[in-house]
């Protein structure tokens, strides 16, 4: 078993290998001008490129009537069409970048 700390003269290191490469950014849903509605990790953003981690695409919601209220209040789950998550996706025209809020889940539910 490999140790994934060490600590020298009071100090604590972490394996480099125990660390994810890229680290979680805010979970923000992302409206595009041709590839729907998406929602992850904002990783990277340059002009209208915006790259997610963890990111899924939202088909269709119910429970909210804007991405406005969705990023501050949620939705229902159960009625609404959230795929399951890819582990990187780059969106090239990104027109909205909305901030989810703190205890909004909008992961997907097992149908």
């Amino acid at each position: 078993m490999k140790p994934t700390t060490i600590t020298i003269d009071d100090v604590q290191y972490v394996r480099a290998d125990s660390v994810s490469a890229k680290p979680a950014g805010p979970e923000v849903i992302i409206r595009t001008y041709s590839a729907g509605v998406h929602v992850g990790q904002l990783t990277h953003r340059e002009g209208r490129e915006v790259t997610l981690t963890n990111a899924r695409r939202i088909w269709s919601w119910s429970g909210a009537f804007t991405l406005n209220e969705i990023s501050q209040s949620g939705l229902d789950r159960k009625k609404s069409r959230i795929s399951k998550p890819v582990p990187e996706i780059l969106l090239l025209e990104a027109v909205e970048v909305l901030p989810v809020a703190s205890g909004v889940d909008l992961s997907p539910t097992e149908k």
